[in-house]
C-alpha cells in the first residue's frame, strides 16, 4: 500500500505532494514502484496534529482519488470521517483505512456495511492531538488484541461483514516509542486472530529512534526507508496481509526476499508477486 499524503504538514514529507497534479503523479509513481494499492489521506495524523474541516478533507481527497482510479489504480481512502468514506467510495475508492476503527465517527461501520467496501480497523485510543497520553498498557500485545476485538464486535453488531475487515495495530498510535516493538515481535499473533493483517511502520517515530545518531537526536523521517524494508521483510514473514509505505521499491523488494525465504522453509510454493489481490481475504500476503 503506497501512501498518497494530499496535506500541507504531512510527516514524511512535508507537504510535497499537497496539489492534486503532484498527487497524482506521486501516486502513479508508486504504482510503477510496484505499489498494489494507493492510500489518499486529507488529513494528517501527525503527534500533536490539529483536525481540518471536512470540507477541506473532501476538497483535497476526492479529486486525486477520482483521477487516480480513472487512470486504472486500485485506491483506499486513509480517513475517519464517514461522509469522506462515503464520497470517495461514490468516486471509486474500494478500501476505508480508518486510523480510528470507527471511533471518531459513530457513523462510519453504517457506511461500510452499506457499501460492502473492504475497510481497514486501526487500533486507536484518541486523536493525534492527546493520543501520546493514552501510552498506557499492561501489556501491549493483550491490550491491543482485546481492543481490537472490541471494534470487530461493534463492526459485526453495525452489519460489517468478517470478510470485508482487515485489521492494524496502530504503530505509532498511542504508541510512541518502545510499544511497537512487542507487537511487531507477536504479529503472528495478531494474524491468528483471523483478520487480514495490516502493517504501518513506514517512516514512524520508533524507527527514527533506533536509528538516532550519537547525539541522540532521531534520525529524520526520509533516513528511516532502509529500516521500514527491514520491518516489511519481517513483517511479510509473519503473515501480514499488507503493509503501508512512502518509499515503495524498497519494500516491494523486501516482500520478494519474505516470500522466497518462507517458500524454502515450507517447501514448493507461489510466487512472490506485487500484483492487486481480490480483496482482503484473497490473493497473495503481504502485499
Amino acid at each position: 500500500m503506497g501512501v498518497v499524503n494530499v496535506t500541507p504538514d504531512s510527516f514524511s514529507d512535508g507537504g510535497r505532494w499537497y496539489e492534486p497534479g503532484a498527487a497524482v503523479a506521486h501516486g502513479l509513481e508508486l504504482l510503477a514502484q510496484g505499489a498494489d494499492l494507493l492510500d489518499v489521506g486529507g488529513e494528517s495524523t501527525r503527534p500533536g496534529s490539529a483536525r481540518v474541516p471536512v470540507e477541506d478533507e473532501l476538497a483535497r481527497v476526492l479529486p486525486v482519488v477520482e483521477r487516480l482510479v480513472a487512470a486504472g489504480a486500485v485506491v483506499s481512502v486513509d480517513t475517519t470521517r464517514a461522509a469522506v468514506a462515503q464520497a470517495a467510495v461514490e468516486r471509486g475508492a474500494v478500501l476505508v483505512n480508518d486510523v480510528s476503527g470507527g471511533l471518531a465517527d459513530p457513523g462510519m461501520h453504517a457506511v461500510v456495511a452499506r457499501t460492502g467496501v473492504a475497510y481497514v480497523a486501526m487500533h486507536w485510543r484518541g486523536h493525534a492531538d492527546v493520543m501520546d497520553e493514552h501510552d498506557v498498557y499492561d501489556d501491549v500485545v493483550a491490550d491491543v488484541r482485546r481492543e481490537l476485538a472490541e471494534r470487530v464486535a461493534q463492526m459485526r453488531a453495525a452489519g460489517v461483514r468478517d470478510e470485508q475487515v482487515v485489521l492494524d495495530p496502530g504503530l505509532g498510535f498511542a504508541k510512541s516509542g518502545a510499544s511497537n516493538w512487542p507487537l511487531l515481535a507477536h504479529l503472528p499473533a495478531l494474524v491468528a486472530d483471523g483478520f487480514p493483517v495490516l502493517v504501518g511502520a513506514s517512516r514512524k517515530r520508533f524507527l527514527g529512534h533506533l536509528l538516532a545518531g550519537s547525539d541522540g537526536r532521531p534520525a529524520p523521517p526520509l533516513q528511516r526507508d532502509r529500516a521500514t524494508a527491514a520491518v516489511t521483510a519481517l513483517a511479510a514473514h509473519a503473515g501480514a496481509w499488507a503493509v503501508r509505505v512512502h518509499e515503495v521499491a524498497a519494500s516491494a523488494d523486501a516482500v520478494r526476499v519474505a516470500a522466497a525465504w518462507g517458500a524454502a522453509q515450507d517447501g514448493p510454493g507461489p510466487r512472490a508477486t506485487t500484483g492487486a489481490g481480490a480483496g482482503p481475504h484473497g490473493g497473495e500476503e503481504a502485499r
